[in-house]
């Protein structure tokens, strides 16, 4: 087996102070396509803050992708997250500067400096999400469904060991919802990027096959190939 990007070993998962999810036990390699799934409020996106070090690991163990997350130093977490591309339900773009602007202030943030590098780079990520033609534009002017692929544009520019996707397909409609993740799967076959989605969307991870992981009654555990996931989740 390929060695880890992400592991978590008995370790309890917190919100605020309060745990959420007990003696998590993960590991996902390059190259996988992985579920977190469960009703709101059990627990799904306090994992994904836990993977970026958002949240503190104060009880068991974690490690992404080279970095013990148990004591993590303040200083080492900007660069435990250019390792990772994050993809939000609300795209987080800035709305008052153009797509090829929201690109470079990711780029010079995590301390690119040659303008040619980055004017590079911000074509060849754009290109790999069909938006070549819209770097001049701002937010508003694209819909819904552009701006989650410039955010995933976004999240490709440091070239991450892996995706980690929030409800990426959650403010969009079905048809919309189905391109991103036809995107998605892309990126995971072509680059062999690890994907890591939350979703609420039973339709999602049915349609589009990968590992799943269930959070349910403070626990998150993941489920077997076949193995029918008895949750109430919407569609």
């Amino acid at each position: 087996m390929e060695q880890s990007i992400i592991s978590f070993h008995d370790a309890d998962i917190l919100n605020s102070e309060e745990t959420v999810i007990f003696g998590l036990n993960m590991e996902i390699a390059k190259g996988d396509f992985v579920y977190i799934v469960g009703k709101v409020g059990t627990g799904k996106t306090s994992i994904i803050r836990t993977i970026i070090a958002e949240n503190p690991l104060m009880k068991g163990e974690g490690e992404v992708c080279g970095y013990r997350l148990n004591g993590i130093r303040k200083k080492d977490i900007p660069y435990l997250r250019r390792k990772l591309g994050v993809v939000f339900q609300d795209f987080q773009l800035l709305m008052d500067r153009t797509i090829e602007e929201n690109l470079e202030f990711v780029l010079k943030a995590t301390g690119w400096k040659d303008r040619n590098a980055m004017d590079r780079r911000i074509t060849e990520v754009l290109k790999a999400v069909g938006m070549e033609t819209k770097s001049h534009k701002k937010p508003h002017q694209l819909s819904g469904g552009e701006q989650q692929r410039i955010a995933i544009a976004r999240s490709l520019l440091n070239e991450p060991e892996a995706i980690i996707a929030d409800e990426p397909t959650g403010n969009l409609d079905l048809e919309t919802a189905n391109d991103i993740m036809h995107l998605l799967t892309k990126i995971n076959r072509e680059n062999g990027t690890a994907i890591v989605m939350v979703t609420h969307n039973r339709s999602i991870f049915e349609k589009y096959p990968g590992r799943v992981f269930v959070c349910k009654d403070e626990k998150c555990i993941e489920k077997m190939e076949g193995e029918i996931i008895d949750l109430a989740i919407t569609i």
